[in-house]
């Protein structure tokens, strides 16, 4: 069997695994996602290939430690701050290892979300709030009553 141009990786035996460029019925296996190759070079130590999603991690390890230790604002906006960090990551860094989970808008609309979303209640958090959006209190009002 000759095959020019093989869709997919060889086996084994050398042969293409799919020669036809329709999906098949049934999903065996899954594509890398984009940007989830290595982050530094082949011959870097672990550490260093996935240095992006280690970053995040440390950060929002860091944050938790704070909340923990009763400087709750400070922790949760730390954990804010490293998810939208990782946005910027993922949007800016080509190959960002196993910070690439999704698509890339995927992975950056989730990460702005929730860091965003992690940032704002921080702000917000009551006793003495940093932020105060008006509308917030008249629906909580409304709602309750």
């Amino acid at each position: 069997m000759t095959v020019r141009d093989p869709v997919s990786a060889p086996d084994a035996t050398g042969r293409p695994r799919r020669v036809t460029r329709r999906f098949p019925l049934f999903t065996r296996d899954t594509a890398r996602p984009e940007g989830g190759g290595r982050a530094a070079a082949r011959d870097a130590p672990a550490p260093a290939r996935q240095w992006p999603v280690l970053a995040v991690v440390l950060l929002v390890g860091l944050g938790l430690l704070l909340t923990a230790l009763d400087v709750f604002r400070w922790g949760t906006l730390l954990i804010g701050a490293a998810l939208l960090g990782g946005a910027v990551l993922r949007w800016m860094v080509p190959d960002v290892g196993m910070l690439a989970v999704r698509s890339r808008f995927t992975d950056i609309a989730t990460y702005g979300v929730l860091g965003l979303s992690i940032a704002l209640l921080a702000l917000m958090a009551q006793p003495n709030p940093v932020l105060e959006i008006p509308f917030l209190k008249d629906t909580l009002h409304f709602t309750v009553s």
